[in-house]
């Protein structure tokens, strides 16, 4: 980077706000130009957004047209706590209040300043203010010093990551696709749990349980790399992924790894905060652990086999009741004896380890491509790493 000249952010683009058009008047909504507010900021490419404009709307509000090729950044939003989005319109958009726009001056690419941001994030996060929404100052942003490679540089560090992010992107993909597969058999051979349209008998959990036991709470225990691991809310996924290298080790006595201690078949309910109803099934080459306090162990009796239990307390519907149900106090909860009545359809156990089968299959691929993302997750930060020290 020493050998490239720099800029600061602020010099190196234009910086345009947005704004909401008033809800009440219909005439200003459903027409032809995308509204891009933080929702729409999943993706690297922008190509549309959930609600549109009219011509009315943007001519009577503070948002405006916004070029295409500028870069979207969201300045104010809960998502700061961890994530800084950032991302490219590829046709003309309008956004709302929470976002800032960055049009580019001559001599720059719009990609290449783009993934320089987006590298950026931990300082951006750092900035963060914890307020009503949480939200960074403009003033800082527009200070960040920017290196500034000649223009055919730029586009060929561009490229560069951009071919790495599409390999990760088709991972990502991948494994969507083998979740949706794995949603689609569930339906096909069971039907939706609540509604029940096959008619299986129709027991509630807690009389298919044969073990439920909250997590404990450990006070003075020692961390220790020996420990047993602790599984916290923050290591399980929204998809039920558990990150046993995140876990921290505490040492407990031999009587509390006795009862606490997770086996294989168990399943882990999180009963409270933002990820109440997140589930993960233990598996037999799972590492020793513990669910802390904050989660639910169950264990089932033979007629109710674990990964079917996992899918049904997983569907859109059931996690439903869970969200309707929980107490709603300082954060959301949700009690055993409330786990207990939710709603367990019963077909033949036959047809419940087939389901498994084939589950099982599904999830080694999913171990496969998880593990080749975290390869590329990898590569990718290495890659980014070196580019804008002018290493690549």
């Amino acid at each position: 980077m020493s050998r490239w000249k720099t800029s600061s952010l602020g010099d190196a683009v234009s910086i345009v706000g947005g704004g909401t058009p008033t809800r009440s008047n219909p005439d200003f909504y459903g027409g032809t130009i995308p509204w891009v507010t933080t929702k729409d900021m999943k993706s690297w490419e922008i190509t549309g957004a959930q609600i549109t404009i009219t011509q009315s709307g943007l001519d009577n509000s503070a948002t405006r047209l916004v070029p295409k090729n500028s870069i979207l950044i969201v300045v104010r939003s809960g998502v700061l706590k961890h994530t800084i989005p950032v991302g490219l319109n590829r046709l003309p958009v309008a956004i709302n209040q929470d976002m800032k726009a960055l049009q580019c001056r001559d001599g720059i690419d719009a990609d290449f300043l783009a993934r320089f941001i987006k590298a950026q994030s931990p300082i951006i996060l750092q900035w963060v203010r914890v307020t009503t929404a949480d939200n960074f100052p403009i003033d800082k942003l527009k200070k960040l010093p920017v290196p500034l490679p000649p223009l055919a540089e730029q586009r060929r560090i561009a490229e560069v990551l951009g071919r790495a992010e599409a390999l990760r992107a088709k991972r990502r993909a991948t494994l969507a696709q083998l979740d949706s597969l794995t949603q689609s058999l569930f339906l096909d051979l069971f039907g939706e749990p609540v509604s029940n349209p096959k008619k299986w008998p129709d027991p509630t959990l807690g009389g298919l349980l044969a073990f439920q036991q909250y997590g404990p709470r450990f006070y003075n225990e020692s961390y220790s790399p020996d420990g047993i691991r602790i599984v916290r809310i923050t290591d399980l996924s929204e998809e039920g992924v558990l990150d046993f290298s995140s876990m921290p080790r505490l040492l407990v006595s031999d009587e509390d790894r006795e009862k606490y201690a997770l086996r294989p078949g168990d399943l882990i309910f999180a009963r409270t905060g933002a990820t109440v109803g997140k589930v993960a099934l233990i598996q037999p080459n799972d590492p020793p652990c513990i669910a802390g306090a904050y989660f639910i162990t169950m264990r089932f009796k033979d007629s109710l086999v674990p990964i079917y239990a996992r899918a049904v307390l997983t569907a859109p519907s059931v996690r439903a009741i869970v969200a309707k149900r929980s107490r709603q106090a300082a954060q959301q909860n949700f009690s055993g004896p409330g786990l207990r009545q939710l709603p367990m359809p019963l077909p033949p156990v036959e047809l419940q380890r087939e389901f498994a089968r084939r589950v099982g299959a599904a999830e080694k691929l999913k171990t496969a491509q998880r593990a080749s993302l975290a390869e590329l997750d990898a590569l990718f930060a290495s890659l980014q790493h070196r580019a804008f020290r002018g290493e690549l």
